[in-house]
């Protein structure tokens, strides 16, 4: 991601990649250490996002958003939110209520995360992006205090009863964002 934008021209087009990780922590560029509790046999990587620690595993989708937000004239606010109403137009269409937060951002089902965002702007473009809990194992949240709060608790869309394909996520979250990039 980080070459992928620092190799990009004005005409580069912006490019949204969708990806389910291996096990990993990632710690932010302002993350603390502290916020680790118990790490085990699961990595943990600095990264140049904002935010605190999150874990990405198998059954959670990611999309990376690669943005360039000089062109469009839009602020990193904006689009945290974009990602954020993204996801709870996604929800919806599975019969989920969910909101987001202005003093903890991600998107929320009953007080419990969802999604989790994080981004890096360089050189007027944006990359990183959200997490979004499908269905996967949430023990591993457990060992670390998600986004720097501690005792935040965790969710994801099976615990609700949605089934669904992670590709199926993919193309529904793609065409939905897309569209809210257009209007923004």
């Amino acid at each position: 991601m980080r070459a992928f934008t620092q190799s990009r021209q004005a005409e580069s087009a912006d490019a949204l990649w969708v990806v389910e990780h291996s096990p990993v922590y990632t710690l932010g560029l302002n993350g603390r250490p502290e916020h680790i509790l118990d790490a085990g046999d699961i990595p943990v990587v600095r990264c140049d996002r904002g935010g605190q620690v999150t874990y990405h595993g198998p059954g959670q989708v990611l999309f990376y958003t690669l943005l360039d937000l000089q062109r469009r004239q839009i602020g990193i606010r904006a689009v945290v939110s974009l990602l954020e109403q993204t996801v709870i137009t996604l929800l919806g269409q599975y019969g989920l209520r969910a909101v987001a937060r202005r003093d903890a951002p991600g998107v929320y089902l009953d007080d419990a995360k969802i999604a989790s965002v994080g981004l890096k702007v360089s050189r007027g473009c944006c990359y990183h992006g959200i997490s979004l809990n499908n269905d996967l194992d949430l023990t591993p949240f457990t060992r670390i205090h998600p986004c720097g709060y501690a005792g935040q608790r965790m969710t994801h869309l099976a615990a609700h009863g949605v089934r669904v394909s992670a590709m199926e996520l993919a193309f529904a979250f793609f065409h939905l964002f897309v569209q809210a990039w257009e209007r923004a």
